[in-house]
């Protein structure tokens, strides 16, 4: 009785997650591989979703949606777990995307402002609310709001304030986020153009962030910060976290380009300071902060399933790595492995293959499924570890 008891309710969630939130993805036309525990690695799903230009991120909402950038177009598309397009959004000059958990969209671009009657294209973040008075989804998005640089914290403008850029946002719990920011200048209040900003969840300025490292507290710490990901990851029950963050560089001169930077709590106040991380070759052979690694490290995300998988993609070696927390680069071991080292399962090369990339950027991760905006080929891949088939 208890066995056909499970069979019903198995059933009843297979069958359950269609509906107001789009389909569930339907995996049974893949050919399930057949593999040992020797060959764990990702596999393509297929087939690719190719209705892009050029898409630039990816994310996954709160919502169970998937909500794609295509700069080639200049739209946010939205689609179901099975790929099926919802609708699209028209947002000037983007290239990235996130959702909070209230359902709103963050979105960069650009806006463009006639300034002593010259007209500038400025980096932007748009709030898009995707609530109408109909209903609910990407076809009733309208802006809410619009953090223009560099107005969110003075009223003047330079010449070198055109040239800054806005690259990615890392949520946090309460709704506020990160900001990478990328420029050639500095100022005073904000400090180094090449920066990561915290922002409220009313979308107000509080501080650039500086980083206490040996003692001392640099406010130039971060050389050209391009993505920036947090534990704070879908779904919503489980979306929790601290205010620490990972980051990539995509800086020509940097040694190490992706780091943790913890958010560290005394009773003489809080800092921010990068986390040291081990490089222990009897339990891995590759590590997240190895010299030299990477060359453009573009895309960055985190699995809100509780594996704590770091995922980074290098739009240069046209490649995606997995990492585990602690900066392992690899998954664990099953049971019985012959080795108890982390399998590497990073892959890629440049190509057109279901397996290689043509510069790839975001990066996503939903139910087991990891999605890449393989942008150099217009279109996005879908991957699934071969230990996660049934």
């Amino acid at each position: 009785m208890k066995r056909l008891l499970h069979i019903v309710l198995g059933i009843l969630l297979l069958t359950g997650c269609d509906g107001y939130f789009g389909n569930k993805t339907d995996l049974d036309f893949i050919d399930k591989p057949e593999f040992s525990i020797r060959d764990i690695s990702y596999v393509p799903i297929q087939p690719a979703l190719t209705s892009f230009v050029r898409p630039t991120d990816i994310t996954t909402g709160y919502d169970e949606l998937l909500y794609v950038v295509d700069a080639g177009s200049e739209e946010i598309i939205s689609l179901d777990e099975s790929g099926r397009e919802l609708g699209r959004f028209t947002v000037p000059g983007v290239h990235s995307v996130i959702q909070d958990r209230q359902f709103d969209l963050l979105a960069i671009g650009t806006k463009t402002d006639t300034i002593s009657g010259i007209a500038f294209d400025l980096t932007c973040i748009y709030r898009i609310d995707l609530h109408g008075s109909t209903g609910y989804g990407i076809r009733h998005a309208h802006i809410t709001n619009e953090i223009v640089h560099p107005f969110y914290y003075k009223s003047t403008f330079s010449g070198t304030d055109a040239d800054v850029v806005f690259n990615h946002i890392g949520l946090l719990q309460n709704n506020g986020y990160y900001v990478s920011r990328n420029g050639p200048g500095s100022n005073p209040f904000s400090g180094p153009d090449d920066a990561i900003l915290l922002f409220n969840a009313q979308d107000k300025f509080i501080t650039p962030v500086a980083v206490s490292s040996n003692g001392a507290l640099y406010r130039d710490y971060f050389k050209k910060p391009f993505g920036i990901t947090t534990q704070v990851q879908p779904p919503q029950l489980f979306a929790r976290g601290n205010n620490d963050f990972f980051y990539t560089s995509i800086s020509p001169d940097g040694v190490i380009k992706s780091q943790y930077i913890q958010y560290v709590e005394t009773e003489f106040g809080a800092t921010y300071e990068p986390r040291i991380m081990t490089q222990d070759t009897s339990e891995a052979d590759g590590f997240l902060t190895y010299p030299y690694r990477f060359d453009e490290p573009a895309g960055l995300t985190m699995a809100g399933d509780g594996t704590n998988h770091v995922f980074i993609s290098d739009r240069v070696k046209d490649s995606v790595y997995l990492f585990s927390l602690n900066g392992y680069e690899g998954v664990k071991p099953p049971p019985g492995y012959s080795s108890s080292k982390y399998i590497v399962v990073s892959f890629g090369g440049k190509g057109q293959g279901l397996s290689n990339f043509n510069e790839p950027m975001g990066l996503a991760y939903k139910n087991k499924i990891l999605y890449v905006a393989d942008a150099g080929n217009g279109r996005v891949l879908r991957f699934k570890l071969t230990s996660d088939f049934d």
